[in-house]
């Protein structure tokens, strides 16, 4: 069997949304796993969302191509999940959410709680905004 069909059962036999490169390690070399990762992304069947990271696409019923299949935010859970980085949510989010303001936070931005991250994590034109808590934690 080809590492292209063995990766692709993989990828649809897994639950989550987020793929990552790492995880098809064992299947091949990385210039081959780079290869069809690339490939799947070409046809529509991933899209990339960050350096090594991946998340499973379906087709728009509107525009008839391939989009996430699930939204910015919950891929971003996920991704962070699997990389081991616990995150929380923004200080607007957490304020909304317990009704301490009537505000609807607007883009998405996760609190990384001590931890820097540069990592850029985009779908589309979306963009994760990163938030510390360093002042927080210091008052």
């Amino acid at each position: 069997m080809k590492l292209e069909d063995r990766m692709s059962r993989s990828i649809k036999q897994r639950a989550g949304l987020v793929v990552l490169r790492s995880e098809f390690s064992g299947m091949g070399s990385d210039s081959q796993v780079g290869r069809v990762l690339a490939r799947f992304v070409a046809n529509g069947m991933l899209v990339r969302v960050s350096k090594g990271a991946f998340a499973k696409t379906r087709i728009n019923q509107y525009t008839g191509k391939p989009t996430p299949a699930g939204t910015l935010e919950m891929i971003v859970a996920e991704l962070f999940r699997k990389l081991n980085i616990s995150i929380a949510p923004s200080t607007l989010v957490a304020e909304y959410n317990s009704g301490k303001s009537t505000q609807v936070p607007m883009g998405t931005v996760v609190n990384t709680g001590r931890r820097r991250i540069s990592r850029k994590v985009m779908v589309g034109n979306n963009t994760v905004v990163y938030e510390n808590s360093f002042r927080a934690a210091a008052g």
